[in-house]
């Protein structure tokens, strides 16, 4: 495996980020036990949750099964570098919420890390992130809250997820007036398919000394190798997101060429996908959500696969970026 800093810190982590939504819902707990036991053999030490995370089988659901990993011991708390996320609603599916059960109020913030320090079974949290931006809640109160957990030891980072650069370079901003260390890390939506990250997103993350983690980088399937899928399977559809891209003739004739690309290469297309992101400025390792040990396996092949320069050349062609910022939208 191979790692990098997370950001400006001093921070060490994984190259890939081991991403836990389907732990619960899609993953029964033995399987993420052992999904998790295969990645950290591996080297990756770098796990991602929230505290939503868990869906049919129950908001929460996700924590509480890495915390019953975490108690069978062999150093697994140690090694691994723990991020998950506030802001969601806790309450059952379809329930209003009640006051200060969401969001980020300091009083928000503090009900939630108590609740994940519980079903995580661990006394602190490396990296503590915000899943949204919170219109309503100042950021001066907000590094409040998180500068008593700090002081506390219940965390030791912040971070963001689906902020714009604005929100980012706001947070930041007030971070240093008051004497915080301030955001350390952004997950965004980027990948070859989706590169307006690229815009905003990541200069003001880089401008910031922020890692950045990429969720979604084959796109919900999009990226890897949907259509030949589909050949091989004969009736399979796609679904999600995939499957409402696909329906657009523009970007099924982008996947077809980046899928017949790959094959003269003799590259699988999911694989390719991760480590594009390993090559690009700025981006400390994207978060894989692997349902079975194959798709793991095959996240893992992706850190060591170094793409020619002719093929990164091609993919911009066939998935052209937006360009550096401002140019792109101003001249």
């Amino acid at each position: 495996m191979k790692y990098t800093q997370l950001g400006r810190t001093g921070l060490k982590v994984s190259r890939i980020t081991l991403g836990t939504m389907n732990f619960g819902p899609l993953t029964n707990e033995p399987d993420s036990h052992s999904l998790m036991d295969t990645a950290l053999d591996a080297g990756v030490n770098y796990f991602d949750t929230a505290n939503v995370y868990g869906r049919d089988s129950g908001k929460g659901r996700t924590e509480e099964i890495i915390g019953t990993w975490f108690t069978q011991g062999g150093e697994r708390r140690d090694k691994v570098v723990l991020a998950t996320k506030v802001y969601g609603n806790m309450g059952p599916q379809g329930e209003e919420v009640w006051p200060n059960h969401d969001r980020l109020s300091a009083l928000s913030i503090r009900r939630a890390v108590e609740a994940s320090l519980r079903r995580l079974q661990t006394d602190y949290i490396d990296i503590y992130q915000f899943h949204h931006i919170d219109r309503n809640t100042p950021f001066e109160e907000i590094w409040q809250a998180v500068d008593v957990l700090v002081q506390q030891g219940k965390i030791l980072y912040a971070g963001s997820s689906n902020f714009p650069g604005y929100k980012i370079a706001q947070a930041n901003e007030t971070a240093a007036r008051r004497g915080s260390f301030g955001l350390v890390s952004e997950q965004c939506l980027y990948n070859l398919a989706e590169r307006r990250a690229e815009e905003e997103v990541i200069p003001a993350s880089q401008e910031y000394g922020l890692g950045v983690i990429p969720w979604s980088p084959l796109h919900g399937g999009l990226l890897g190798g949907v259509l030949k899928k589909q050949s091989a399977e004969g009736t399979r559809r796609a679904g999600g997101r995939a499957a409402a891209e696909l329906a657009k003739p523009e970007v099924r004739a982008q996947v077809q060429a980046y899928e017949d690309l790959l094959d003269k290469h003799g590259l699988e297309p999911g694989e390719v996908a991760l480590a594009w992101l390993l090559t690009r400025p700025g981006v400390t390792g994207p978060i894989v959500g692997p349902r079975t040990a194959g798709q793991l396996d095959s996240a893992l092949r992706a850190v060591e696969l170094d793409l020619p320069r002719e093929l990164l050349d091609s993919l911009d062609e066939i998935f052209p970026g937006p360009g550096p910022s401002p140019e792109s939208f101003a001249w």
